[in-house]
């Protein structure tokens, strides 16, 4: 499973998610679905770089202007990331080869570590000195970042209260992932966390088979709703195996119909829940709940 990337104590949650709120109500955008992107941008005053820094014709122009130092720092970078801010000129450089809905939460999370007044402040400093940012801090900040693009792109709770109204089925994801200009993947990663009912989804990597263990699919994410993770806890599991109950839900084509299984909670007793599964070429989406609950 992928190194956490959300995580935050309640209190770091509550003050990242109030300086999201604030800027979306400086953007008149509280309540606006979709999200207005450049009116978020244009209240923080930053802007996006006409001309990707991950253009290499762009890292040349860049160390003509800012000198070879700052030039070497985001030749480092760019192996590793899609976005950087750079705090001093007030600009967000974004790869521009990723999707649209990639590129909305990119410029969103860049904005949070402007509009996060901490981070602002030592971001400034360290672009300003030779020392690098400690690993746990570098990591920590990335996660309130990625809190401040959620909270902001699904407007607070907007989604959590659309998703509400609408069945509880994986078609409720895809419908209202058009609505907020998301990806399937982000979108389902909220609709599982943020669901009053009980649902699990995972993205999972595409099955493979080892000469060892046979087959099975690397899990990515996990995302439980509350009452899921009360009743039957969170999975910790490296992978989905052909002896997981989840199994049968992996396809080995681009879609799994609605298909039942059986999952087993904390007191050890099993429930009938209803599953699908979508190839999305990136990953393998999973979502399921319980039959009693599952609507088309």
């Amino acid at each position: 499973m992928r190194r956490d990337d959300s995580s935050l104590s309640h209190d770091e949650r509550a003050f990242v998610e109030s300086r999201a709120k604030m800027l979306l109500q400086r953007a008149d955008a509280w309540g606006v679905v979709p999200v207005p992107i450049e009116d978020l941008l244009s209240a923080a005053k930053l802007k996006v770089a006409p001309t990707s820094m991950f253009d290499p014709r762009a890292i040349a122009a860049y160390a003509v202007a800012q000198g070879k130092k700052a030039a070497d720092v985001v030749k480092r970078a760019l192996g590793k990331i899609l976005g950087i801010l750079d705090a001093h000129e007030e600009v967000i450089h974004i790869d521009d080869t990723v999707l649209e809905s990639r590129q909305r939460f990119l410029k969103l999370h860049e904005t949070g570590h402007f509009e996060l007044p901490h981070q602002r402040k030592i971001f400034r400093f360290f672009e300003d000195s030779e020392e690098e940012l400690n690993p746990s801090i570098a990591d920590k900040f990335e996660r309130e970042a990625n809190n401040f693009a959620r909270y902001a792109i699904f407007n607070g709770n907007a989604y959590a209260e659309r998703a509400a109204d609408l069945p509880l089925a994986f078609s409720s994801v895809k419908k209202m992932q058009r609505g907020f200009k998301v990806s399937l993947y982000a979108g389902l990663r909220e609709y599982a966390r943020t669901h009053r009912h009980i649902c699990i989804a995972m993205a999972v990597e595409k099955p493979a088979l080892c000469p060892q263990n046979g087959w099975s699919a690397e899990i990515r994410r996990v995302e439980t709703s509350f009452a899921f993770e009360q009743q039957f806890g969170r999975p910790q599991l490296p992978a989905i195996t052909v002896t997981h109950p989840l199994w049968s839900l992996v396809p080995f084509g681009k879609v799994t119909k609605p298909t039942r299984v059986r999952l087993t909670d904390l007191n050890g007793e099993q429930h009938e829940f209803i599953g699908e599964a979508l190839d999305t070429t990136y990953n393998i989406l999973i979502f399921a709940c319980p039959t009693a609950l599952f609507k088309r």
